[in-house]
C-alpha cells in the first residue's frame, strides 16, 4: 500500500510539472487481507509522503480539476469512501467510487469545467 501511495504522489508530481490543467483517475489497490492497514506504517516513508504532498499541493490547487479514486470492487462502499481524502488534504476536488466508468465520467466533467476537451 505504501508503494502505491508513493507511485500516486510521483504521478501527481509529474502532472503538476506539466503546468497544464488536469483531472486524474487513481486506481487504488486492495488493502492487504481485506482490511485497511494502520496509518502509522514506516515512519520515515510516511514522513517522505507527507513532505511530497506538501510540496505538490500548490500545483494540485492551481492545476488539478479533480482526483477520482477508484477502490477495488471487493470492499464495501463505506470503505471505498474512506480510502480517499477530501479537498482539504489534496488541494483539489475529489471523489471516490468503485466504478472506473463513473470515475472517468466525473473526471471528464471536471476537466470540461475549465473549457478543455478531455483527451
Amino acid at each position: 500500500m505504501e508503494h502505491a501511495q508513493a507511485v500516486i504522489l510521483d504521478a501527481l508530481r509529474a502532472l503538476t510539472e506539466r503546468a497544464e490543467p488536469f483531472a486524474a483517475i487513481l486506481l487504488m489497490p486492495a488493502p492487504p487481507e481485506g482490511r485497511t492497514p494502520p496509518a502509522s506504517g514506516d515512519a520515515p516513508a510516511a514522513a517522505d509522503r507527507i513532505r511530497t504532498l506538501k510540496l505538490i499541493r500548490p500545483g494540485l490547487t492551481a492545476l488539478c480539476r479533480g482526483l477520482a479514486f477508484v477502490a477495488p470492487a471487493d470492499i464495501s462502499a463505506e470503505r471505498a469512501e474512506a480510502i480517499h481524502s477530501g479537498e482539504r488534504l489534496w488541494g483539489c476536488r475529489t471523489t471516490a467510487t468503485q466504478d472506473v466508468t463513473a470515475a472517468r465520467a466525473w473526471a471528464e466533467a471536471r476537466i470540461r469545467t475549465c473549457g478543455i476537451s478531455p483527451e
